[in-house]
């Protein structure tokens, strides 16, 4: 069993985007960060300092942002596009399908505080429709690491191989994985093996997972943790293999449910021959949420280690 110590130190993934991404421009000129006025909130001020000349500040007009991104990756830059979630995916949809997914244009969208991590900012500044609007596209990689190693291995491998993608990057502090597994384009990371169930975590998720799992080994229950990092390509294979090894699935997402992990777990699942298929809980937001600080929100959306190990119950019950 993989142990997440609930006193451990937790942290911004942010800082650690911002640290990677300097290290990264210093030794190739090609890096660029495009935002929209989110100099602060991107955690880009240091970036600012050290390379004048590459930070593109368009200010509030974050679809001329995916813009000049998709012009800037034409010309052979390497642009990393800087933005609050939920301006980024809400008002650029129409730009991050024309000029950067259909067109492959290799631009790194970057979601800075997703989820509802800007709590008490209320529904218009909560990010949860974002893995349901850009999992519809084509083309587009999407890459939602778990901590700061996650986080930093996402912005080399993109970096080292650009190509049109998305990553959510946490504000929204998280505790180190104990095993933060490298990152792998299209691939799950077992965290932990079980063979009762399987919980399919997501970013934020992934430690409440870990936690969930903890709490149902204290009970008897085995639960296979999956971290998945990378859900566009999807692992297919790594679902398979969890409706195949264990009675049942539950998938947990800060986000809407609607197309988003769960949705694509469970249309995986559905189309397995009848004997294969496994009951899937899907636990996320079916709702707009209201305000409040962000682990009241979590709470409030069952999306704690508590509701998870109960949801966990449930889907086996279903078996």
């Amino acid at each position: 069993m993989t142990a997440v110590d609930v006193t451990a130190p937790v942290h911004d993934n942010r800082k650690a985007f911002a640290e990677e991404l300097m290290a990264l421009a210093a030794a190739d000129t090609r890096i660029v960060a495009v935002c929209n006025d989110s100099v602060g909130s991107s955690n880009l001020v240091e970036f600012r300092e050290r390379f004048p000349d590459r930070l593109i500040n368009v200010g509030i007009a974050e679809q001329n942002m995916v813009g000049v991104g998709a012009g800037l990756a034409s010309m052979g830059f390497v642009p990393f596009v800087c933005a609050a979630a939920p301006f980024l995916t809400g008002r650029s949809l129409e730009q991050i399908k024309a000029d950067v997914a259909y067109s492959q244009h290799p631009v790194i969208l970057c979601g800075m505080s997703p989820g509802m991590a800007y709590g008490e900012l209320g529904p218009t500044h909560h990010s949860v429709e974002d893995l349901s609007w850009l999992r519809a596209l084509p083309g587009l990689d999407i890459v939602l690491p778990a901590d700061r190693a996650q986080t930093r291995d996402a912005v080399r491998m993109l970096a080292a191989e650009p190509r049109p993608a998305f990553m959510r990057v946490g504000r929204h502090k998280v505790p180190d994985l104990p095993e933060s597994s490298a990152l792998e384009r299209g691939r799950f990371q077992q965290l932990c093996d079980g063979a009762d169930v399987t919980i399919v975590a997501v970013g934020t998720m992934v430690s409440r997972a870990l936690q969930a799992a903890e709490a149902l080994a204290a009970d008897g229950v085995t639960a296979r943790v999956l971290n998945a990092s990378w859900i566009a390509p999807f692992d297919a294979e790594a679902v398979r293999a969890a409706a195949a090894q264990t009675r049942a699935i539950v998938t947990v997402e800060e986000a809407n449910v609607s197309g988003g992990l769960g949705a694509a777990v469970a249309s995986l699942v559905a189309a397995l021959p009848a004997g294969q298929r496994v009951p899937v809980e899907i636990l996320g937001l079916h709702d707009f949420a209201p305000t409040g600080s962000t682990n009241a929100l979590l709470t409030h959306f069952g999306l704690d280690p508590e509701h998870l190990a109960e949801a966990a119950k449930a889907a086996m019950a279903r078996a």
